[in-house]
């Protein structure tokens, strides 16, 4: 895992196409800005997860149909 710091206002640069900012800092939480094209999925980790969970889930009920 690559670990970099940067502060309120600068840049992390993914690619040619994504472009992440730091926003603002407030206490413990870092609010960030993320630049990237339409058709790349972005998700906070928990929301990705329970996507995930429902598409396993719509799978296993998709077999169990067959």
């Amino acid at each position: 895992m690559l670990v970099l710091s940067r502060k309120q206002d600068e840049k992390i640069i993914i690619g040619d196409s994504i472009t992440i900012m730091v926003v603002s800092i407030q206490g413990d939480k870092v609010r960030l800005g993320i630049d990237a094209p339409k058709e790349v999925s972005i998700h906070r980790e928990e929301v990705y997860k329970a996507i995930q969970n429902e598409h396993s889930q719509s799978d296993v009920k998709a077999a169990a149909q067959d």
